[in-house]
């Protein structure tokens, strides 16, 4: 078998070599660390090479695909869109398995791969006439495209309520939510949407200029810029230190569920409680500090601490813990011992962990700047301090 390696041929043989090296290390990491999420994401990336590869063996001149195996599903096709779902579950709640009722995703996948693989063994003829007849007169392959449309956009949808779940969930859990912040999913969220925009003018584009094989090339290559951000960003990307266990039936706030009076007694018990806490042992100046850790040392659960932060306070839990960082910085910030330290150094002490959560949380919280701050009560910005604005 001679491989012709083209112009239009050999981008397409990178990206797809590329997608499997990825996978395959990230199947191997997964054996190692026993992440679900490594083993999804590679399936992922195999789905995503399949999605060119029929373009790159006919660029290759290589022809079995049409010759020898018409009709043979060629891909993930119908898996593809509930994969990415189900790599942001596992992302987003290391507890996650696959159960019986999860199937129900792949149902259209089963479905069209036991229809192409129960026509494509009763023989090449059959298939030709299958085709012309059945497959193309009856639009079942219209079926199966509008099908295809409708999993993408409904799992890119999904995919995308989740992720907004999950950040404000995060805000009610942590202290720090950059550390969990999964950017990296949203930025394949992007990706997805890259992609399916690609795919969908490529189409419109089909339709209404009758594109030759070579201008389908670049729909491909669109593709391979994809697989090569997917596999080297996705690989790279940091895992949150800390186990998370998050599900769209989560409660961000859970307000204790009494009676008024007995409510208000509960509350103000509570308030006393938390406000003793913050003030004598300063759990705030830990900088990874999560609700179950302060529920621990107030000897409740996560669900009630919940409701009293958002029903006493009216904040979530990020919010109410970075105000008492901020006041430990207006303070700190103010004492003559503290003159020769950066304005960095002293918001990593009130237990900030970065630059830019400090900054984000300050401006929330004050509406200005911390250096506008300091301005405003007429003390001098420590000069090593460029680092903060």
């Amino acid at each position: 078998m001679n491989i012709s390696l083209t112009f239009y041929s050999t981008p397409l043989w990178f990206g797809f070599i590329q997608g499997w090296i990825y996978a395959v290390l990230l199947w191997y990491r997964s054996r190692q660390n026993g992440r679900l999420s490594d083993v999804l994401l590679g399936l992922v990336l195999a789905g995503t090479t399949f999605s060119i590869w029929e373009y790159m063996l006919g660029f290759s001149g290589i022809n079995v695909l049409w010759e020898e195996l018409e009709f043979l599903p060629r891909g993930f096709g119908f898996a593809f869109p509930p994969l990415c779902y189900f790599y942001f579950k596992s992302q987003t709640d290391s507890h996650f398995r696959f159960s019986r009722k999860d199937i129900r995703h792949f149902v259209p996948f089963i479905v069209h791969t036991v229809y192409h693989v129960s026509v494509f063994a009763m023989g090449r003829d059959f298939v030709q006439y299958w085709k012309k007849n059945v497959h193309s007169t009856y639009g079942i392959n219209h079926i199966e495209f509008f099908t295809g449309i409708v999993l993408q956009v409904w799992y890119f949808y999904h995919s995308l309520k989740l992720y907004r779940q999950y950040r404000a969930w995060t805000k009610t859990q942590f202290s720090d939510t950059e550390a969990v912040s999964l950017k990296w999913y949203r930025n394949f969220l992007i990706v997805l949407a890259i992609g399916l925009l690609a795919d969908w003018l490529h189409i419109l584009s089909s339709l209404l200029f009758d594109l030759t094989f070579e201008q389908d090339w670049w729909d491909n290559l669109v593709t391979v810029f994809l697989i090569y951000y997917v596999s080297i960003a996705g690989y790279a990307q940091m895992q949150p230190a800390r186990n998370i266990v998050f599900n769209e039936t989560t409660e961000t706030t859970q307000p204790i569920e009494n009676d008024a009076e007995t409510a208000i007694q509960d509350y103000s018990l509570w308030k006393a409680k938390i406000d003793k806490l913050m003030r004598e042992n300063r759990p705030y100046l830990q900088p990874e500090l999560t609700l179950a850790d302060m529920a621990q040392q107030l000897k409740t659960n996560t669900s009630v601490l919940s409701g009293v932060i958002n029903g006493v306070y009216k904040k979530n839990f990020n919010d109410f813990v970075n105000e008492y960082r901020i006041e430990e910085f207006k303070r700190q910030i103010q004492s003559p011992q503290n003159k020769h330290l950066t304005l960095l150094a002293v918001a990593l002490d009130c237990g900030f962990n970065s630059k830019s959560t400090f900054n984000r949380a300050f401006k929330n919280a004050t509406g200005t700047t911390p250096r506008d701050f300091l301005n405003g009560l007429g003390s001098p910005v420590p000069k090593q301090s460029a680092s903060v604005s």
